[in-house]
């Protein structure tokens, strides 16, 4: 099976300039969880939700189909990185306590991976899937990211990307499905910080191979100014986050 590779080209940029989760959704997915023996991260690319749920559960299976994001994570003890897809894992029948998918769903073949969350899934066990939209900084700012995010770069984003923008609530999801609590990504970034998260969205790299053009290059002055800063001072930036839950049904 082929797989849309999006990221593996700017694998090192990507690890790099991503924002980060918050702890406390890491602490919260865990204590949902009756044991904390094994989570899987599927989709995990270069294992930066890896490493947190390392914190929490005793063994962590960390794949992705890429095999440059693999090799961009950090090794860690507890964390088996291995180069594979989500619809074939090689976890063993209901020996996980915690799915977790970390802005990777949309990417996924639905059906197929379901098949095998409910497969290795312990019964009771958790799957959680979680996506981030557009930052948040002041309103100025926000205008000129929204006008790169689809204006310019609107026709070079796949059509997957629409999920992440509902929240998933457009794909099915069978499970027993449960409410989560809000959270948020926070980071207090410096505007070179904010370019270089730019940097990394998969229709920018898309926009510039298809016509040598830069169209973030044009918009990097205009920031300066809507940043009302010196470049090196630190803005708190806000990522949303939804996210949908649910747990295998023993029967």
């Amino acid at each position: 099976m082929t797989f849309k590779d999006h990221f593996s080209g700017h694998a090192t940029l990507y690890r790099q300039a991503r924002p980060v989760y918050p702890d406390a959704l890491f602490a919260w997915l865990a204590g949902q969880c009756a044991r904390r023996d094994l989570a899987w991260d599927a989709g995990a690319g270069n294992g930066q939700a890896s490493v947190a749920l390392a914190a929490h559960f005793a063994r962590v299976l960390a794949t992705d189909p890429s095999a440059s994001q693999i090799a961009s994570a950090d090794p860690h003890p507890r964390i088996d990185f291995r180069v594979e897809p989500a619809e074939q894992c090689s976890a063993a029948d209901a020996s996980v306590d915690l799915v977790a998918v970390a802005q990777a769903l949309h990417w996924f073949e639905h059906a197929r991976f379901y098949a095998e969350a409910r497969r290795v899934l312990r019964p009771g066990g958790v799957i959680a899937a979680w996506s981030y939209g557009l930052m948040r900084i002041a309103p100025a700012i926000d205008e000129l990211v929204y006008e790169l995010y689809e204006p310019i770069l609107g026709p070079y984003w796949p059509p997957e990307r629409r999920h992440v923008e509902s929240g998933y609530r457009e794909l099915a999801f069978p499970f027993a499905e449960s409410a989560a609590p809000a959270f948020e990504i926070r980071h207090d970034w410096t505007l070179a910080e904010v370019i270089a998260y730019l940097e990394t969205w998969s229709a920018l790299q898309r926009c510039r191979k298809a016509t040598g053009l830069d169209p973030l290059a044009d918009l990097r002055d205009r920031l300066q100014v809507a940043w009302q800063a010196p470049p090196d001072q630190r803005r708190p930036v806000v990522w949303p986050m939804l996210m949908r839950v649910g747990r295998a049904t023993t029967g």
